[in-house]
C-alpha cells in the first residue's frame, strides 16, 4: 500500500535580521516576494492565520505576515532567498533528526489527530515501516512520520485514514515488508543451492 507524501508545515521563522515597520496587508496567492537584495525569494502559495507561505522552489517557507512589507509596489522581506532556504534546511534537518530518534521498533505511534495507532513492528533497509495494531498492520514510509514537540512518534495521517488502510493479518502469519520478503527468499534460495551443492559433491 502506497501513501502520498503529506507536506509538513514548518515552524514559523523568527530569526530574520529585522522587522520592517511598514503596515502589512493580505498578500495574494501568486504574488512574488522579493528579498532585501531585490531578488525574488518565491511566490505566495498560501496566506492564512497571519502566516504567509512562500514557495521558494526548494521549500514552502511559512513567514509571519509582520515580517513582510510593501515597498514600491512589491512585497519584500528583510532576508535573501539563500537565508530563507538555509533556515528551512536547518528546520527540516532538525525535524528529521527528531523523527529518526523516535522511529524505532516497538515505539508507540499516534495519529495526526492524537489517537493511538499501534506500535512500530518493523523497519526495513528501504525505510518501509510496518505499524501493527489490534486490527492488523499499516505499511508506511519513513517520511510519513514526524516527532511531536514532546518527542512522541506521530503518523502524518488521521486515525480514520490509518484505520481505512489497515490490513488484517491471519493468525500466525509472518509479517514482512516487501524488501524483507525478497531478502528472505534470496537467503532461502542460497541455502537451497548450497544444500544441492553438498548433495551433488557426495
Amino acid at each position: 500500500m502506497k501513501f502520498a507524501k503529506l507536506a509538513i508545515l514548518a515552524a514559523a521563522i523568527t530569526a530574520l535580521p529585522t522587522v520592517l515597520p511598514t503596515a502589512v496587508y493580505a498578500q495574494d496567492v501568486g504574488v512574488t516576494v522579493l528579498g532585501n537584495d531585490d531578488a525574488p525569494i518565491g511566490t505566495v502559495s498560501a496566506n492564512e492565520g497571519g502566516i504567509v507561505t512562500v514557495d521558494t522552489g526548494k521549500h514552502k517557507a511559512p513567514l509571519p505576515a509582520e515580517l513582510l512589507a510593501e515597498r514600491e509596489g512589491n512585497w519584500t522581506v528583510n532576508a535573501t532567498k539563500a537565508q530563507i532556504d538555509g533556515m528551512m534546511d536547518a528546520q527540516v534537518a532538525a525535524a528529521n533528526e527528531a523523527r529518526d530518534a523516535a522511529l524505532v521498533e516497538g515505539a508507540a505511534v499516534v495519529s495526526a489527530d492524537g489517537l493511538p495507532a499501534g506500535m512500530v513492528y518493523t523497519i526495513d533497509s528501504e525505510d518501509t515501516v510496518i505499524v501493527k495494531n489490534g486490527m492488523g498492520i499499516v505499511t508506511l514510509t519513513r517520511e510519513a512520520f514526524a516527532a511531536t514537540p514532546e518527542g512522541a512518534l506521530m503518523a502524518l495521517y488521521s486515525g480514520e485514514q490509518l484505520t481505512a488502510n489497515t490490513v488484517a493479518v491471519p493468525e500466525g502469519a509472518e509479517i514482512l515488508t516487501p524488501a524483507q520478503a525478497r531478502a528472505k527468499e534470496a537467503e532461502m534460495a542460497g541455502a537451497s543451492t548450497g544444500d544441492d551443492g553438498a548433495d551433488s559433491s557426495e
